[in-house]
């Protein structure tokens, strides 16, 4: 007898599955597709075209690649956020952008403008359309928070007048109008990080790069920082990179991302993509992290059983788009007649996009013969499986 296999009415190309993995730890389906392009520059407001930096040899200390052939391409008006582990190359990353760090070889563009090939004296006028937030503010202690942001105007010789017509709006900007004549002790955490991206906007820069601008931030302050700069984004149309080893920052505000490990960007796309189809154990470890994305460890307990004699397997499901705001849990035990048991996951939104990753206990002997992932089958829903359970 011939086993039919009712459909969810989802059309499109089965699902994505993880089961096969390369060495490195990315994903073998993946495969041809991890091969980067050559760059678009069209539209581009930041290019980095195969950057290397090296740090010579130091004494006894050998010569360090601090990065290796970074091709970037960054969209005027983008929020990017680039995301690795301490050493990994963040740093050295966001000084080459800014001047701070010429390149060994290659070149890193600015609007057009070639950075790492200008004379100091033109470097000094370039970085002018750079603005940078830095993660323990830099505020002089013996100037008020309009002082603050006033510095590199009066370095650049502006007015009293001209002054207060570009500090004033900036100090209502970011919600601190009340706090013009405080000095830093006298602000919070989240304040004085306000004044510091008020001082980075001071000089209208095109381009306004943060350097772990929230980590020493509490969660709460954290996303009012990150809702600020949404909105200088949005308003203003600042093109802003994001330099971070926080997935949570990513998430919230980023419209793409570049994973970076060992000096080397290893991934790259829109943020809801990188997280629903992550080709990297580094970026799937940074996904992992977040809260949900990991099963409970009462049931991780219980894997371990052999495919070929569990009673049941537990899958990982990852639904974007029109998947997340659909019941498919409810319609794949309906469609199939199963028990489908829910253990755990998380409904969220990424990039202003719908994002779900649920854990789910199926009977193994549907997974086996293939039901689940042809009724599962639609280019929104990624499986992955776990383990199975006696």
């Amino acid at each position: 007898m011939s086993h039919h296999v009712p459909s969810l009415s989802i059309a499109g190309p089965r699902p994505v599955l993880f089961e096969s993995l390369n060495p490195d730890g990315s994903s073998a389906a993946a495969g041809a597709a991890t091969a980067r392009p050559a760059i678009a520059r069209d539209g581009a407001m930041i290019v980095l075209d195969d950057v290397w930096k090296t740090f010579p040899a130091r004494g006894k200390d050998a010569a360090v690649e601090a990065l290796k052939g970074v091709s970037l391409a960054i969209p005027r008006g983008e929020i990017y956020g680039v995301i690795g582990r301490s050493g990994a190359g963040k740093s050295t990353l966001i000084r080459a952008i800014n001047g701070l760090e010429r390149p060994s070889r290659g070149d890193v563009l600015i609007d057009g403008v070639a950075v790492n090939r200008l004379d100091e004296a033109a470097l000094r006028a370039e970085r002018r359309k750079i603005g940078m937030i830095f993660q323990h503010f830099n505020l002089l202690s013996s100037r008020t928070a309009f002082a603050n942001i006033a510095l590199p105007l009066e370095l650049l010789g502006l007015t009293r007048r001209e002054i207060d017509r570009r500090v004033t709006p900036l100090l209502e900007l970011v919600g601190l109008s009340d706090k013009r004549d405080r000095y830093p002790v006298e602000l919070s955490g989240g304040q004085k990080q306000r004044v510091g991206i008020a001082r980075a906007l001071a000089t209208e820069p095109k381009v306004l790069l943060s350097d772990e601008a929230t980590s020493a931030l509490d969660p709460e302050t954290t996303r009012s920082i990150l809702a600020l700069l949404a909105q200088v984004n949005a308003e203003l149309g600042v093109t802003i990179v994001l330099i971070t080893h926080e997935m949570t920052v990513i998430k919230e505000i980023c419209h793409r991302v570049g994973v970076i490990d060992a000096g080397s960007i290893i991934e790259e796309g829109p943020v809801d993509e990188v997280f629903a189809h992550p080709r990297t154990a580094t970026a799937r470890a940074f996904i992992g992290s977040l809260p949900g994305r990991e099963l409970p460890p009462a049931i991780a307990a219980r894997l371990g059983a052999p495919a070929e004699s569990a009673s049941q397997t537990v899958l990982r499901l990852t639904l974007t788009g029109g998947a997340a705001t659909r019941p498919v849990v409810t319609q794949l035990a309906r469609a199939l007649d199963i028990d489908v048991t829910l253990l755990g996951g998380q409904i969220d939104s990424i990039g202003n996009q719908p994002f779900a990753q649920l854990f789910v206990g199926v009977p193994a002997a549907s997974w086996a013969s293939g039901a689940i992932a042809s009724a599962l089958a639609s280019p929104d829903i990624a499986l992955e499986v776990i383990g199975h359970v006696a």
